[in-house]
C-alpha cells in the first residue's frame, strides 16, 4: 500500500517538459500542491466528478503535451461516464491516476464502491482505454514516470493508498487566478 503524498511526489519527481496536471477535488489537489506548485497544475475546487473530463478536453486541445489527471476513487466513481467518453475519444496523451483509499474521504470516510468490488482498471479497459493497471508500491509509481514521458494512452492507474488522514496543503482557491495562470502556461491569453 502506498502513502499518498510520497506516491504523488515520486510520480512527479522528474516532471516531463510540458506536462499538464489536473487535480480533482480535495486531497488529490492537496497532494499535488504538496508535491510542488507549478503553473501547469490546475486545481479543481467544487467540481466533483469533473477532473477526468477536464483532462480529456486538455488532451484533445493539446495533443503534443502529456496530460495527467490526479483524482480520488470517489470522484472517479462519480464520473464513470467520463471513462466511456475517454475510451471513445482515445487521446494517446492522457493518463488518469486514481488515488484509491476505498473511502469517500471528503464526506466522512464512508466505504466507496472500490472497497466493495468495483474494479476501476477493468472498467477503463471495458471502455476502450489502451491500458489500465493497479499499483501498490513505489517501484510501480517510478515506472509510471516513463509512461508520462512517452504517453501511449489513454491509460488509467488505480494507486492503492492508505486511508490515513494527511495534513491539508492548500493551493490557491481563487478560480480566476488559477485559470489565468494555467492559460498562461498553455501559451494562451486571458480568457
Amino acid at each position: 500500500m502506498l502513502e499518498r503524498r510520497e506516491a504523488v511526489r515520486s510520480l512527479l519527481a522528474d516532471r516531463p517538459a510540458g506536462l499538464l496536471v489536473v487535480a480533482g477535488l480535495g486531497t488529490p489537489a492537496y497532494d499535488l500542491f504538496a508535491a510542488g506548485d507549478h503553473d501547469a497544475n490546475f486545481y479543481l475546487w467544487g467540481a466533483m466528478g469533473g477532473a477526468a473530463m477536464i483532462g480529456l478536453g486538455l488532451a484533445l486541445a493539446q495533443p503534443d503535451r502529456p496530460v495527467l489527471v490526479l483524482t480520488g476513487d470517489g470522484e472517479a466513481l462519480m464520473g464513470l461516464g467520463a471513462l466511456a467518453t475517454i475510451g471513445a475519444q482515445k487521446p494517446a496523451n492522457l493518463m488518469i491516476v486514481v488515488l484509491d483509499n476505498g473511502h469517500f474521504g471528503e464526506t466522512g470516510m464512508q466505504k466507496s464502491h472500490t472497497s466493495l468490488g468495483t474494479d476501476l482498471p477493468r472498467v477503463a479497459e471495458a471502455c476502450g482505454f489502451a491500458w489500465a493497471e493497479t499499483v501498490r508500491d513505489m517501484g510501480a509509481i517510478a515506472a509510471l514516470r516513463g509512461r508520462l514521458a512517452k504517453p501511449a494512452g489513454p491509460g488509467l492507474v488505480r494507486a492503492i493508498i492508505g486511508a490515513e488522514p494527511t495534513p491539508k496543503a492548500l493551493p490557491a482557491r481563487d478560480g480566476a487566478y488559477l485559470a489565468t495562470r494555467f492559460r498562461a502556461a498553455l501559451g494562451l491569453g486571458p480568457g
